[in-house]
């Protein structure tokens, strides 16, 4: 199957998800095989739902909304430019998913696929529903993805290349377990913003944004500000307060209730407004319902610790004061070009 074959199948992916990127879902009549899949594909969301309380309808839809703008005719071809695909040897590759949002192992499936190569997928438990549907589809659009994508609950076997996520710990197992193999291993990161004492509440509407989309279950939610000396947070709490309706989901809320106890019984300097609390500290992962913050002395100073400290950052946030950085409101919404852990995915396929 050439190139442009691959593509395509997946820019009708991208059309059939737009059905499914609010949530009121709009069938389209004119998406390939609708009659087959679409409402097979409200079951499998409903599942989602079900088997994972931080998979709401609204995460979901935000998902498969971003997927299907990113799927298109022109994001390839700019994508791709780059690259050449020509004589490459297809080899089964193994990816080993993360679960905490929706399709968050979707980009590594579409890059081993697009390139050429088998998938032999090994899904979350929490994330288990909607991939293997969305692959059918697939197969359906194309025929000839046939047999070249598998997914197992079992030991992995039979795979000429690995790309794995996971925790630190899990990483050192992988790192082990798959050395003798071409592999992508990710580790823990988080996501940052700096801040300057400038933002407008625009901004800052924005960044809320960045905080709670996924409850800041993922690597791009930003779990730490750094902000200037005697910073003041007013702006930055009313510009949160568009999620206040957060705390009325039962898992954030309990999270936000025990990390609460926790602080105050370790008499640790907090402020909060009732759905966010923020605590100085200098780690980079924050719990749930929680942003860490850190005051820096200069912009300069800030921007070498950032890349010197760049394997636990995926994104940083600012307001264009940060070499590099991703604009307000945007870090959940990268390109296809955009590699996680700043690893060239592509190119690390193109040479196995």
């Amino acid at each position: 199957m050439d190139l442009e074959k691959r593509i395509n199948a997946f820019v009708e992916l991208g059309k059939f998800l737009e059905q499914f990127s609010t949530p009121n879902f709009t069938k389209n009549e004119a998406v390939l095989h609708n009659d087959l899949f679409f409402e097979g594909f409200k079951h499998q969301i409903k599942l989602a739902e079900e088997h994972n309380g931080w998979f709401t309808i609204e995460n979901i839809a935000y998902a498969f909304n971003n997927w299907s703008n990113a799927l298109t005719k022109s994001n390839f071809t700019t994508w791709f430019s780059k690259y050449n695909f020509n004589n490459l040897i297809p080899k089964q590759v193994a990816i080993i998913m993360a679960g905490n949002i929706p399709l968050v192992g979707f980009h590594d499936f579409l890059a081993v696929l697009i390139s050429g190569h088998q998938v032999l997928v090994k899904q979350s438990s929490n994330d288990k529903h909607l991939l293997p549907y969305l692959s059918k589809y697939l197969e359906y659009v194309e025929p000839e993805f046939k047999g070249n994508i598998s997914f197992t609950e079992d030991k992995l076997n039979d795979f000429d290349a690995v790309i794995a996520t996971g925790s630190d710990n899990t990483a050192r197992y992988f790192e082990y377990y798959f050395r003798g193999k071409p592999s992508i291993i990710r580790k823990n990161r988080n996501s940052v913003a700096v801040l300057t004492g400038d933002e407008t509440d625009e901004d800052f509407e924005n960044l809320s944004e960045d905080i709670f989309r996924y409850y800041g279950l993922g690597c791009r939610n930003v779990s730490k500000l750094f902000v200037p000396k005697d910073y003041n947070f007013d702006g930055f709490f009313q510009g949160m307060y568009k999620w206040h309706p957060i705390i009325e989901q039962t898992k954030y809320a309990n999270n936000y209730d025990y990390n609460k106890a926790v602080y105050l019984m370790s008499e640790f300097d907090m402020l909060e407004n009732g759905f966010l609390m923020i605590k100085e500290d200098e780690s980079y992962a924050s719990p749930i319902a929680t942003v860490f913050y850190e005051h820096y002395d200069s912009l300069e100073q800030l921007q070498d610790r950032l890349i010197t400290e760049s394997d636990k950052i995926q994104c940083v946030v600012s307001k264009d004061v940060v070499a590099q950085s991703v604009d307000f409101g945007q870090t959940q919404n990268p390109q296809l070009w955009d590699y996680a852990d700043n690893v060239d995915t592509i190119a690390f396929l193109l040479k196995i």
